[in-house]
């Protein structure tokens, strides 16, 4: 199963994907992270830029991952009882 890379960013708090030489806030430009996972959450808690990055399952494929778990699945597409105010990236149907 792939996974990606996910925190928030520090001074907003805005859930962010990492899309493999920076932060997005799509989970539509995420990339898949191999076994280099481990070293790369590491380096990136040592730059304290990134408030909890951790990596994730999800299914799919790259362009159209969907977070395996519901609580995932809402930080990807916003509030869950505010349509109105989802970020577009991933409908919340997918919740």
């Amino acid at each position: 199963m792939p996974r990606v890379l996910t925190g928030n960013r520090l001074e907003t708090g805005d859930v962010l994907w990492w899309n493999g030489s920076d932060w997005s806030p799509r989970i539509a430009d995420a990339v898949a992270i191999g076994d280099e996972g481990e070293a790369l959450v590491a380096r990136l808690v040592a730059e304290e830029r990134i408030n909890d990055p951790v990596l994730i399952d999800v299914t799919g494929e790259p362009g159209a991952f969907v977070p395996t778990t519901t609580r995932e699945r809402v930080r990807a597409s916003g509030p869950s009882v505010r349509a109105d105010l989802a970020r577009g990236s991933l409908s919340v149907e997918v919740i």
